[in-house]
Parts: C-alpha cells; sequence; structure tokens
C-alpha cells in the first residue's frame, strides 16, 4: 500500500490529527503552554471515536505526545537560549535525576493499563488548572530551591510523571520552580530543555519496549502513532507563531483562564468517563 491508499483509507482519522496539529500549535503560541497537555486529551478522545478503547488510546496518545515534543523542545530551546532562558547549571544538577525518572516512568507505561495513565492525567490536569486560576501571579512558597537531594527529588519527580502522561515538562516543572522564588521566564526556558530530556528517552523506551494494543489506530509501532507525530509535528511548528501573533492582540492573562477552565473540564471529563461509565 503507497502512502496515498494509506491517507484515503484513513482519510477521517489523517483529517482530525491535521486538526490536532493545527489547535495545538495555535494553543502553544497563544497561551505558552506545553503541546504535550493538550495533544494527550485530544488523541484519548479522538483515537475512541474511531474504535479504540479508552484503555489503548491513552497508552498510544501518551506515547504520540512524547514524540511530537521532541522536534518541537528543539525549536523552543533555541528559541529561549537566544534570550539567555535557559539555566544550564539547572539542567546539570537536574538532568541525571529527570532521566531516571523518565525511564522508570516510560517503562512503567509499556507494563500497566491504561486506565491508571488516564487517572494520573485527569488528576494532573485538573490541578494544573486550578494552580492557573488561582496560584498565577502570586507570591512564592518558598525563598529559594532546596538542596542537592530536594532538587534531586523534584527532578526525578517532574520526569516520572511526565514520562506517565505524556507531557514535556513544563506542566510541572514552572509552577514548581516558581514555588521556590525561581525567576518565571528562565523557568519557562528551562522547561524547553527538561522536555527533551523527557521526550526523547522516553518516546524511545515507548516505542522499543511498549506491545502495539490489537485495536490500537492505524500506523502505530510499539506505542507510538506514527501517522499522528507526522501530521502533528509540522503543524504545530506551523501555527505556533500564529497563536502567538493573536495572543499579541489578546488580554494573555484571560486567555490563560479561560484555557485554565478548558482543562479543568478535560481533566474532570476524563476522570468521570472512568468511574462514572
Amino acid at each position: 500500500m503507497n502512502i496515498i491508499e494509506f491517507i484515503t483509507n484513513n482519510l477521517p482519522t489523517f483529517l482530525a490529527l491535521v486538526g490536532t496539529g493545527i489547535f495545538a500549535g495555535i494553543l502553544a503560541g497563544l497561551l505558552g503552554v506545553g503541546g504535550g497537555i493538550v495533544i494527550v486529551p485530544v488523541l484519548f478522545f479522538l483515537f475512541q471515536s474511531f474504535g479504540v478503547s479508552p484503555e489503548s488510546a491513552m497508552l498510544v496518545a501518551t506515547a504520540t505526545s512524547l514524540a511530537t515534543i521532541i522536534p518541537t523542545s528543539i525549536s523552543s530551546i533555541r528559541s529561549h537560549n537566544k534570550k539567555g532562558n535557559v539555566d544550564f547549571d539547572l539542567l546539570k544538577r537536574w538532568s541525571l535525576f529527570i532521566l531516571i525518572g523518565v525511564l522508570a516512568g516510560s517503562w512503567l507505561v509499556t507494563r500497566v493499563d491504561g486506565t491508571l495513565l488516564t487517572i494520573l492525567f485527569g488528576v494532573i490536569a485538573t490541578l494544573s488548572a486550578l494552580n492557573m486560576l488561582f496560584r498565577t501571579g502570586k507570591s512564592a512558597l518558598f525563598e529559594q530551591l532546596p538542596g542537592k537531594g530536594g532538587q534531586g527529588v523534584m527532578g526525578s519527580s517532574v520526569g516520572f510523571f511526565s514520562a506517565m502522561v505524556g507531557i514535556g515538562g513544563g506542566t510541572l516543572s514552572v509552577p514548581l520552580l516558581t514555588a521556590y522564588n525561581y525567576p518565571a521566564h528562565k523557568a519557562v526556558g528551562t522547561a524547553a530543555a527538561i522536555g527533551l530530556i523527557i521526550s526523547l528517552p522516553g518516546a524511545l523506551t515507548m516505542l522499543a519496549l511498549g506491545s502495539t494494543p490489537a485495536d490500537a489506530p492505524a500506523g502505530t509501532l510499539g506505542l507510538v502513532n506514527f501517522v499522528g507525530f507526522i501530521c502533528i509535528v509540522p503543524l504545530t511548528v506551523l501555527f505556533a507563531p500564529v497563536g502567538a501573533s493573536i495572543a499579541a492582540k489578546l488580554d494573555a492573562a484571560k486567555l490563560k483562564k479561560v484555557f485554565a477552565v478548558v482543562l479543568l473540564i478535560t481533566g474532570l471529563r476524563m476522570l468521570a468517563q472512568l468511574f462514572l461509565s
């Protein structure tokens, strides 16, 4: 089967994935949020609409999201590094701990039921939304970062939980760092580099060790859906500047509140699907 036949036979899935890439790109530029927090729930519900079980949908959504973060994080690192907002000293202290957390979390993804991942994502999405709604702009909880041991726990936790739910790390690392009085602009820039440390080994582990579910969407190898990857990545990169240009004309703070409400509803809906169905 050639590529034209493959696209024709899977046209609804293909078009939906293209839409996901556009949506994720615009939101990333508009709100400065990482793609994973958008891509995972969209793919989770999208795959189910094509007959994939919720358990399989979450596994494939998680791995595919991590794969899409690899190229987008590289582009983001370059942009933030030009502005001097990537803290390489912090990365040196955290990298090994993040990697350990990622390898443990991504290995666990290949061994657990997708239901656990759905619960975990729903909880993280809900807490992240509440943080955006009520904590953004508030004063730091602590005066400075803890010692090496404490930072090791922080790094490994960010790597572990981010890998398990398919996000790049910014969703967890930015609020965590800013809670310790770390400069917000450096937290965002450094989070881009953390995203690469999480996404590359995480996606490779799920690709190599993951067993493709019997009802996985077409084009899935291991747990990574390559049709989704090919559709989402270029469009996310292409449409992020569009979102950024829109953001320049609108109230970013209000937009972020709207997104937080949508994220809260999404997280609660994912949890409700499990516990109320």
